[in-house]
């Protein structure tokens, strides 16, 4: 669930903290630059794990500040596809089960991938797994928002949200703003996933 990324960064230091010792400078200031950041193609940036390297200081003409090269492991919120993991239920959508692990939400279970056959209620805002007892009778397994959920994760992706050039707002184009930049996509499509209280009492 967990990674660590080899990372480099020119880090600029303000005077202000040249009281400091240099690592612990730099350790602040990518932390602030990096914590709880999404990097494309990477993942959730969660903390500074450690720095490798440091290369030269420079202090640039006009700029009081020093800049430093930086290599540097960050701890990265990124499973791999086809990890299980556990997390809440935070609402259900005709889209599918919207998943939350506390300090992560871009997580989709989508209809398809959803127990079979499974029905959503717009009463409830639910969706409902009519299970088969196997004496020909089915029994509703609701999906209710705060409970706890096992899934594997299928599929992740990642969007470019930065501003592309000046015409990024013009009609008919897409409002980064509104992209997520990290999602999974999850499956509870076999047995002992989905529900933990429904294996419990099973």
């Amino acid at each position: 669930m967990f990674i660590l990324a080899e990372m480099k960064h020119v880090t600029r230091i303000r005077p202000e903290l040249f009281n400091l010792k240099l690592n612990d400078a730099i350790a602040g200031e990518l932390n602030k630059k990096l914590a709880n950041k999404v990097v494309l193609n990477v993942g959730l940036c969660i903390a500074l794990f450690d720095i490798t390297n440091l290369e030269e200081s420079y202090i640039f003409p006009g700029d009081g500040a020093s800049h430093t090269r930086v290599h540097f492991r960050y701890i990265v919120f990124r499973p791999a596809i086809e990890e299980i993991l556990l997390g809440k239920i935070r609402s259900c959508s005709q889209e599918g089960v919207h998943v939350s692990l506390g300090f992560f939400d871009d997580i989709l279970i989508p209809p398809s991938s959803l127990q079979h056959p499974s029905r959503f209620s717009e009463t409830e805002q639910a969706w409902i797994w009519e299970y088969d007892t196997g004496d020909g009778n089915k029994h509703d397994l609701f999906m209710d928002a705060g409970e706890t959920i096992r899934f594997r994760v299928t599929a992740e992706t990642f969007h470019e949200t930065c501003p592309t050039g000046p015409n990024i707002m013009q009609e008919g184009q897409d409002n980064n703003e509104n992209k997520i930049p990290y999602s999974l996509t999850g499956s509870v499509n076999e047995p002992g996933l989905g529900l933990l209280t429904w294996w419990e009492n099973g």
